[in-house]
């Protein structure tokens, strides 16, 4: 057909041109419709665990998928060294873990990142021994039985302390269980002491006494335990945008408990969150909160955490718990610098445009 054919009189526009038009619009509806639908073709699973911490909070809001158009999928997990084989295997792109699971993972050779410290533990997690079990002292485990969760940051500092105390660890009967299996266990009488943290510490407690802490035996020895966020190197690579705003939600969140912590109590709807996610109770918040130091995004970027290579905090504490870890033959060989598993990059962002 020819172009004169689509006119309906001479003084009419060319029917050509509309169709024209009217196709070029529709492509561009379509185009703007695509954007959004290809986003949430992304897809990144996270992996948590039952620490109560801020990020809670926006983790229960979806903050994350929301700000980005990916589908995020939340997957719990019972300790950090599940995290890391859950990573191991692809099926999780993130995940909280702690130092010591993450010494183990980069140990193993795992294409890891640590690129935010959730926490620095301090006295948020504790060695409890139970009331009647005849133990007030770390010396005094000797022959009794301690649950904890084996290859995380409380296994870890329970070893340096029975250490510490001119133990060996096979002094004490050391069992390996998820906290919720220490939980239900403290229940049964099956177990004399934990080393662990909240929401099953805070119960424990109820009939038991605290021995000693986190932040104390780092106060000794030098040695700190944080919990962090990892990622998949290959990952973080091909999806530099939605780690850019993961990690400024990470920092609003804690910025936001810091400057109010009045606000992130059991009655209010972040303190509700924090219980609700990590499985505890809305009584438990406001003093399991108070029990972490949340570092702020200049400090992460500091040599102090995560900036400075292998001079960084964080790279020093992986390699004093790497090289530990490998003393009590849970790991076969150590690498020669752990800088190479700890990344400033996106905590830097944050840190320079606040």
């Amino acid at each position: 057909m020819k172009a004169s054919a689509w006119r309906s009189n001479s003084n009419s526009v060319p029917l050509l041109k509309i169709a024209r038009v009217f196709v070029t619009f529709c492509v561009a509806a379509l185009a703007a419709q695509a954007t959004p639908t290809l986003a949430a073709d992304k897809e990144v699973t996270i992996a948590y665990q039952d620490m109560m911490v801020p990020w809670r909070y926006a983790q229960q809001l979806d903050e994350a998928g929301k700000e980005t158009g990916y589908k995020v999928s939340y997957r719990k997990f019972g300790g950090g060294g599940d995290v890391i084989r859950a990573m191991a295997s692809g099926n999780v792109q993130i995940g909280e873990a702690g130092s010591s699971p993450v010494a183990a993972g980069l140990s193993q050779g795992l294409p890891i990142e640590l690129f935010w410290i959730l926490d620095n533990i301090n006295d948020a997690e504790a060695l409890v021994a139970r009331d009647g079990s005849g133990v007030s002292t770390v010396a005094q485990l000797k022959g009794k039985r301690l649950g904890v969760p084996f290859v995380s940051t409380s296994h870890f500092h329970a070893l340096l302390a029975i250490k510490n105390a001119g133990l060996s660890p096979s002094d004490v009967k050391v069992l390996n269980m998820r906290p919720a299996e220490i939980a239900a266990a403290w229940e049964r009488g099956d177990i004399d002491a934990t080393y662990i943290w909240n929401p099953v510490l805070s119960k424990v407690e109820a009939n038991g006494k605290v021995v000693t802490t986190s932040g104390t035996i780092a106060a000794q020895t030098g040695l700190a335990t944080f919990d962090g966020f990892v990622v998949d190197r290959n990952w973080a690579k091909a999806n530099p945008q939605f780690m850019a705003t993961f990690v400024k939600i990470l920092a609003k969140g804690d910025a936001d408990y810091r400057a109010h912590p009045d606000q992130w109590v059991g009655t209010t709807p972040q303190g509700k969150a924090v219980a609700s996610v990590s499985g505890g109770t809305p009584e438990e918040v406001k003093a399991s909160l108070a029990l972490y130091q949340f570092p702020t995004p200049q400090e992460q970027s500091s040599d102090k955490w995560l900036g400075g290579g292998s001079a960084s905090g964080a790279a020093k504490s992986l390699t004093a718990t790497a090289d530990f870890l490998k003393d009590q033959k849970t790991l076969q060989s150590t690498l020669p610098d752990y800088s190479v598993g700890v990344t400033d990059e996106y905590v830097k962002a944050v840190a320079t445009a606040r």
